[in-house]
């Protein structure tokens, strides 16, 4: 599933746009960025409530292909031009990490 299918699906909001459309292999949620560091994988998508250029930091050195900020949190200035630098995909959520995270599960595994 690529990241625009995956927004579709899950309702999320797109923050910006210049990201690369990758396809999506998996998910992490974890709102500790030294636990996405060491634990997260490449072509997944990143579920927490990190709204910060340190969360786009850390997807782009884990090679993660988008970030889902969940609980409607505000996304600063500098996370979007942090994400558009590094073409990660920032998505956000009215929902809580617990429902989008099931959702995701959900969607990834669908044939």
């Amino acid at each position: 599933m690529r990241i625009s299918e995956l927004a579709s699906a899950l309702g999320l909001e797109t923050i910006q746009d210049g990201y690369e459309d990758r396809e999506i292999s998996t998910g992490y949620s974890s709102d500790l960025l030294s636990d996405v560091m060491a634990n997260a994988k490449a072509d997944g998508v990143l579920v927490t409530v990190q709204a910060h250029k340190n969360a786009v930091a850390v997807a782009s050195l884990v090679g993660l292909a988008a970030i889902i900020v969940c609980n409607s949190r505000p996304i600063p200035d500098d996370m979007i031009e942090a994400a558009r630098a590094e073409r990660v995909a920032v998505l956000l959520s009215p929902e809580s990490a617990f429902e989008v995270s099931g959702r995701l599960w959900t969607a990834l595994r669908r044939p």
